[in-house]
């Protein structure tokens, strides 16, 4: 009889795991909560974007700063200060709506915080992972991870949030606080050593972030995959800024269908997570990469061409499994060469490109569509996305030597 998959990963990979899983689903409560929040405190639509950005500005301000302090401290003891901070934050949020002291600015100040602490806990779990277990259990660890995220914050913390905010508003933050509690107390529990990045030599701030930045740029690699997901992620933005009117526009789909679209990427990233690890194994990390990102390119053809619901929602399905296979296989493979004590800076490198790619493109892809056609985003991404498959096409024939 087989070991679980958790057995074989270990202990202290099943603590992590647990942890993050239990956050995952705090997370996805807040994100639907906090919304409503600002809804009933004000009616002003731009306060109630801003709740968004106040909770992503931090990934744009802090994202190579906390990159730098995961390379410099103890990682596991990073995670559980970050997380008992951020359960007190949402406790005491929860006691001001209680109590009817809530404001706009509280609820920013709040989701600010979070935004912060996230940079911090999220890139130090990252480089954390690595000391949990060998390199070559790294793409099924990070498929347990990603599949973690998408059950927990997609599908279950969702509809959960809004359920437990109809009951009382103050609620889903006091649960998002138990479960930032819970996972503190996960994480103190592993037994691996303190993982410090260690430096061999401490300079300053600037330095080291300058530091992971250069030896990520001089890794050909590494650096092809960090520029080839900012610049899919730009074109990405871009077409899918306006999915909400393509939807209703193009696709002729009511609220509820725009919601099973929604819901289309939720599966295929299920899908995803759990086929990453054997087509690695199956057809090697380069024919995987370079088969993702064709799929980029029939993905945004399709849906610039079709008019169907159906289609569309066949075509997000498969985009979904991609983009989880990718991220897994490259996550894997960098966790594989960037050395522990650089972790967290080259790691905060591809969250800023990440979350950085995403904003710009969601920015030109609402400027296209309003100049143009509703569909035009799509046909600017799919030649961006051409052009990137050709140029990084080469350059990824070194990923089958990670």
């Amino acid at each position: 009889m087989r070991a679980p998959v958790s057995a074989r990963l270990g202990a202290d990979f099943t603590k992590l795991w647990t942890a993050a899983a239990v956050s995952n689903v705090g997370d996805g409560v807040t994100m639907a909560a906090g919304p409503l929040l600002v809804a009933s405190v004000s009616d002003d639509p731009a306060l109630v974007a801003g709740a968004v950005f106040a909770q992503q500005l931090p990934w744009l301000l802090f994202a190579l700063i906390s990159g730098a302090y995961v390379d410099r401290l103890d990682r596991r003891r990073m995670v559980v200060i970050v997380n008992v901070v951020r359960s007190v934050a949402l406790a005491g949020l929860a006691a001001t709506i209680a109590t009817g002291t809530v404001s706009v600015a509280i609820i920013y100040a709040v989701l600010f915080l979070l935004g912060t602490g996230e940079t911090l806990a999220d890139t130090a779990l990252g480089a954390l992972l690595p000391a949990l277990v060998t390199p070559a259990q790294l793409p099924n660890a990070n498929a347990r991870l990603y599949a973690s995220f998408t059950i927990g914050n997609q599908f279950v913390a969702k509809p959960l949030g809004a359920w437990l905010f109809v009951i009382s508003a103050a609620v889903p933050f006091g649960v998002d606080a138990l479960t930032f509690a819970t996972s503190a107390a996960l994480i103190a529990g592993i037994r691996t050593g303190p993982v410090l990045g260690n430096p061999p030599r401490r300079t300053s701030l600037r330095n080291e972030v300058a530091a992971g930045v250069r030896w990520l740029w001089r890794h050909r690699l590494l650096r092809t995959l960090a520029l080839t997901m900012g610049l899919s992620n730009i074109a990405f933005g871009a077409a899918f800024a306006v999915f909400v009117l393509y939807c209703r526009d193009r696709l002729g789909v009511s609220t509820v269908g725009y919601g099973i679209l929604l819901t289309a990427f939720a599966v295929g990233g299920l899908v995803g997570t759990t086929v990453a690890a054997r087509l690695t194994r199956a057809f090697g990390s380069v024919a995987v990469l370079r088969a993702g990102l064709l799929v980029e390119v029939v993905t945004h053809v399709s849906l610039a061409i079709t008019t169907t619901p159906w289609t569309a929602a066949v075509v997000l399905v498969v985009f979904s499994i991609h983009a989880m296979v990718w991220g897994i296989t490259v996550t894997s493979a960098r966790q594989r060469v960037v050395p522990p004590h650089l972790r967290g800076r080259v790691g905060s490198v591809y969250a800023l490109l990440d979350l950085g790619g995403a904003a710009l493109g969601s920015i030109l892809g609402g400027l296209v569509a309003s100049a143009w056609e509703i569909t035009t985003p799509f046909w600017v991404a799919a030649v961006a996305m051409a052009t990137i498959t050709v140029v990084a096409w080469r350059p990824l024939r070194e990923a089958g030597a990670v």
